[in-house]
Order: C-alpha cells, then structure tokens, then sequence
C-alpha cells in the first residue's frame, strides 16, 4: 500500500503528520515554498559573513560565552564543538519512533526560513526520517528553554555521521549502528556543517512537542474512553440516566461537559436496564457516576486548548536568533521563542488531567465490585469465598493513581538557572511532557480494569444495555473473555489498554 505524502513547508504540519512520522507510515516532502524560503535565510547569513559584521549565533560562542568573535575561518569547527559539547544526555534512549517524530519537528521549523540553513540540512534529516533512520538519543539532558539542546545535539551527531542510529527494517528496529554506516547503506552522505547550521538544528523545542503529540493523541481516545467507561458502569450497577440530561448541563453550559454528558447520554439510549428500575428507592448516585460530565468536561477543554497550542507550535520558528530578510535589509534579532513554558505548563496541567480521570474511574470500579451496587457476588467472582473474582483488578487500579498521584506533581516550577545565570529561568517542558506521555498510558490501563469489571457485571446481566454499552461490551469481549473461573488477566487487562490507545475503541463507535 502506497504511503500518505506529506508537504513540509513550516506551516501546516499536523499532530497526526507527527505520529505518523514514527510510525513509518508518511513519506515526507520538502515544499517548494520552504526551498525559496531557506535559500532567502541562508542568503543573508552569507551577506553577514561577507560584511565582516559580528552577530550571535552566526559567528560568536554561544549562551554565556556570546561575547566571544569567532574567526570565519573557524566557524564551521565551532558548529561541531557545538554539537558534540552538547550531545551529553544521559538516562535511557528515546525511543526510535520518537525521534523520528523529533526530527520531522526540527525540519518543520527550519522549513518556514528564519533558521539560515540551508535547504540541503532539511533534505538531510526529511531522507533521514523517510528511511527509518534515527539517531540514538539518551532522553534526559533538556532544561525546555534554549531549546531541547542535548537530545536534538544527539539527533545532529547522527546527521553528521557520528554517534549511533537505529535503523528500521519493516516494522522491526534493528540493533544500532554507527551512524556512517547507517547513512552509507541508505545512500546518504553526512552533513558538513556550515556558520549557523548547528545551531539552528538543536534551539528549539521538537523533543517537547513530540512528547505531547503523543500525549494529546493518547488523551483524545482516553477522554472519549472515559464517557464509555462511565456508561458501562452506571449500566452495570443500574444507575440513574438522569444525571446526563441535557437540561442540566444547558443550565451551566461548560462546552466540555456539555459534550461529556451528551456522549453517556447518547451511550445509554435503549437501555432496558434503565426502564427495569424506574420506581427504584435509590435517589442518587454516587458522585463518580452523576458528576461524570463535570470531571471529564474540564479535561475536554483542556484538550482541546492544548491541541490548539501544540498545532500551533508545531509550525512556529523556535530557535535563537531568528533572520528576517525582503533581500535588501537583513535582521538578526535574538528573543526566546525556544522556551517551552507553554509546552511545559500543558504537560503539567495533561498530567493532573490524567490522575483525576483514574481516580474517578477506580472509584466506579469500586462500585461495581460491590453487592449493594450491582446485586450480584462480591467482585463478580463466581463462587464467593472459593474464588477472588476481579478483587485484585480494582487493588491494580488502586496502585496505578499511587503512580499517576507522584507524576502529577508540577514540573513547571522546578526552575534551575543555568549558564552562570544568563539562562536564569528555564521551562522543564522536556520532563513535564514526557511525564504527561506517560501519565497518559497508566490512565489507560485504570479505564481498561474499569472497562474488563463492568463488562463482565453486564454480562451477567439478563436485560439489555443501551445501544452504545452493548457494542463496547461486544468490543470488550473480543479483547477479554467472561471470567469464567479465575485466572491470571496481567495480559489481557495491558491488550485492553493498548487497544484503548490504538483508538480500537474510538473506531469500533464512530469516534
């Protein structure tokens, strides 16, 4: 099957653009528009050499060292003593597929024509990316401000030939190899750098990006999984469909939660659980069921503004200086668009976003192990006493929000000023997005313990659900079978949670 071209041309990458960049399944372009734009930049980096003027960036040190004038025979050394003296991260690799995402990042932004590289540097790491291959890149050494610099240092390393690269073969990562050989055996030739170039490859904030496009991906099927969970659940222990009427919700018109309690609504419709318990002497739910939409309808909104931002981001220039040019006047204008506290604030804010959407969810999960709630045996087990049933499904969920509790500490107030104070406040975007990356995942494995409890209660059930509960449960069912005695489900509960990631779910009703 043919793949999905892709145009880079610095302003219309899309999140999805990026998943797919580390999913091997686009093949990227450099647009025309992004060439002429590129050879423009790099025109006024070579009238600046030619004028002898000193500007930063192009042939002075660089953070605390600026006041240093480099010779111009010397400015091609000082782009590689940049990239090796900052490729010193440390901890485990990025993953392949990230920095692949990392690096179409990268070229996105060189591509709109403020960086002064020229366009060969861009059609490097675009053939690079488009041949599956990826620099190895230890994940932690960014402070999210002056950009990602060691890990994108790492990704320039492999660009130049050295370093290692994993190379994919298919769907599997081969075992790394030197970068000469990797670029060698695609048919590439490493990059020579020239004045500007190394900077502009690693000041900018694409390891913060690529992290949260995970993130935000991850979060859109998770929320839409959530409102299903809560479905499931409010069927499994009969609960009251009331609390999702639309009245209540236009009467404090949050779009989110608006949206939130359609979804249940909507979910539940044709239930003849609902119509088996009309005259029921329950008169509320607990909260975890009847304030659904208002916990869930904030972390829409949130979604939805950090998706907003990232695409944004995503087709900003954000590395340091910046070259404007008309051709005849030509500024160098050094700012900050490198830092990341916006990325590092959405991190924050995605991450608490996921430790309060588990714990809702485990607190149903509790619901639905309880007789009082459902009126069938203690856990689901099917011999109480002889059999534990799903009891240690909820402790697993339990154990997973310990988890999401510590990651969703704030990351954004952990200020270190670096560079003998010259960078004197920095984002930690890099920590708190790949934290948010993370969070998302644990927050899929509580919704899919909550999906494999209520499921099982429904299927115990001898009256039909509602339209949307009883095509989840048939969904469910295929990834985890009736518990019909216990058995281990480490397995089947992890298979859940990736298809709620892959957006299995989110396909199976129309998402």
């Amino acid at each position: 099957m043919s793949k999905r071209i892709v145009l880079l041309n610095g302003s219309s990458l899309s999140i999805k653009d990026v998943i797919d960049a580390g999913e091997g399944s686009v093949v990227f372009e450099i647009d025309e528009s992004a060439v002429i734009a590129m050879t423009e930049s790099r025109s006024a980096v070579k009238r600046i050499l030619e004028k002898g003027e000193v500007v930063y960036g192009i042939n002075t040190g660089f953070g605390a060292l600026s006041r240093v004038t480099i010779e111009r025979d010397q400015l091609e050394e000082l782009q590689y003593n940049l990239i090796r003296s900052h490729a010193c991260g440390v901890g485990d690799a990025m993953e392949p597929e990230h920095v692949l995402m990392m690096m179409v990042i990268r070229a996105n932004t060189l591509c709109i024509g403020h960086s002064g590289c020229r366009p060969d540097v861009v059609e490097l790491l675009v053939r690079m990316v488009n041949e599956g291959i990826a620099p190895v890149v230890p994940r932690i050494g960014s402070l999210g401000a002056s950009g990602d610099l060691a890990p994108l240092s790492h990704m320039a390393l492999g660009m130049i030939g050295e370093g290692d690269c994993n190379v994919r073969d298919g769907d599997i990562w081969a075992e790394p190899q030197t970068s000469i050989s990797a670029l060698e055996n695609a048919g590439l030739v490493p990059l020579v750098l020239q004045a500007k170039e190394g900077l502009s490859l690693i000041n900018g904030t694409s390891q913060m990006c690529a992290y949260l496009s995970i993130c935000v991906t991850n979060m859109e099927h998770l929320i839409f999984a959530a409102d299903v969970s809560t479905a499931c659940s409010v069927e499994a222990i009969f609960g009251s469909h009331s609390p999702f009427d639309s009245r209540v919700h236009n009467a404090r018109p949050q779009r989110g939660q608006s949206i939130s309690a359609a979804r249940i609504s909507s979910l539940l419709m044709g239930s003849d659980i609902n119509k088996s318990h009309i005259d029921c002497e329950r008169v509320q739910d607990a909260y975890s069921f009847r304030c659904a939409p208002q916990v869930h309808g904030p972390v829409i909104d949130l979604l939805a503004e950090s998706r907003r931002m990232l695409q944004i981001e995503l087709n900003s220039a954000t590395d340091n200086p910046l070259i404007f040019t008309n051709g005849s006047k030509d500024d160098v204008i050094s700012g900050g668009n490198f830092h990341g506290q916006n990325l590092s604030l959405a991190g924050d804010a995605l991450a608490l976003a996921c430790h309060e959407l588990a714990s809702i969810s485990e607190r149903r999960i509790n619901h639905v192990m309880d007789p009082q709630w459902t009126g069938q045996n203690a856990f689901l087990a099917n011999t109480e006493g002889l059999e534990s049933g799903l009891m240690i499904v909820q402790y697993v969920a339990a154990a997973l929000i310990s988890e999401l509790h510590l990651l969703s500490n704030p990351v954004s107030i952990s200020n270190v000023p670096v560079s003998l104070g010259k960078e004197d406040h920095v984002s930690m975007g890099a920590t708190s997005t790949f934290r948010s990356m993370q969070s998302s995942v644990l927050l899929a494995q509580v919704l899919a313990n909550e999906f494999v409890c209520s499921c099982e209660a429904l299927r115990r059930t001898e009256l039909d659900a509602g339209l949307g509960v009883r095509a989840t449960t048939v969904w469910v069912n295929s990834q985890v079978p009736a518990l019909t005695s216990d058995r281990a489900m480490s397995k089947e509960c992890m298979k859940l949670a990736q298809a709620l990631l892959s957006g299995g779910l989110s396909e199976t009703l129309g998402e």
